[in-house]
């Protein structure tokens, strides 16, 4: 089942995320009548931006969180709209120009599929531009979590337990890629490691959305307790000399033309 997120808060704490998106819209070579889909749209801020280029053309945003496309929707305009859909659902035939998506499909783990959906909504000669987690990504955060779902006050909860996020290697996804007829493919591994201001700012990304797939597993009794010490140990293990709060970013950059 798809995740649930908070689309107001993650509006307020997604400040890098839309850093890499507004740098990776500004690459695109557009024209103005592009028809362009945002997979993963989030709070719509970005498909705004998109929208702003094509006046001509149109935007749909999509995204398997309500949350999100409730939030997403304040931005709707004459050639921008929002649907709530699963990426894994695409089921259009030729549709879009380009094909983008900023720090979402690592929540995708079929990615031969997600490639395979992208090539078939793709019109002749359009182009994808993807970034996601890549290997090494979060090290921080993941090593945490992985201890806090350890801890014997809450491995109950993390039996089967799948993990979130598919963030894969260089060569790994070089590889998928090269399985498909795409032209001018190429992929690229981005540091994007980031300080966050202060602690405010570290659990406010902690809550929105990293730590969502694992509180839902834990019983409400104890979530409070789990989030906490995550929370807590992230402060304590990532705090800089100057204040500041480190995470590693590792981002997968993808470019293809169809």
């Amino acid at each position: 089942m798809p995740h649930e997120f908070d689309g107001d808060k993650y509006a307020r704490v997604s400040s890098h995320q839309k850093e890499w998106g507004a740098r990776l819209i500004g690459e695109l070579d557009l024209k103005g009548d592009e028809r362009i889909l945002d997979l993963g749209c989030g709070d719509g801020a970005l498909s705004a931006k998109l929208a702003d280029l094509v006046p001509q053309g149109s935007v749909l945003g999509i995204d398997a969180s309500r949350g999100m496309i409730e939030v997403a929707a304040k931005h709707v305009r004459a050639n921008l709209r929002f649907e709530l859909l699963d990426i894994g659902a695409l089921a259009f035939s030729d549709a879009f120009d380009v094909v983008f998506s900023n720090a979402t499909l690592h929540w995708v783990k079929d990615h031969r599929r997600l490639l395979a959906n992208t090539l078939a909504v793709l019109s002749p000669g359009g182009v994808l531009r993807f970034n996601f987690g890549a290997e090494g990504n979060c090290a921080n955060f993941n090593r945490i979590v992985k201890s806090a779902m350890a801890d014997e006050r809450f491995s109950r909860y993390f039996a089967g337990f799948d993990w979130p996020w598919y963030m894969p290697r260089l060569s790994e996804y070089e590889a998928l890629l090269a399985e498909f007829p795409f032209r001018d493919a190429r992929a690229w591994i981005e540091n994007a490691d980031r300080h966050f201001g202060d602690a405010a700012a570290i659990t406010g990304w902690i809550d929105q959305p990293s730590i969502v797939p694992f509180l839902a597993r834990v019983a409400e009794a104890d979530k409070g307790a789990f989030r906490n010490a995550i929370v807590e140990r992230m402060l304590a293990e990532t705090r800089q000399s100057d204040g500041t709060y480190f995470e590693t970013f590792r981002r997968m950059n993808v470019f293809a033309r169809k």
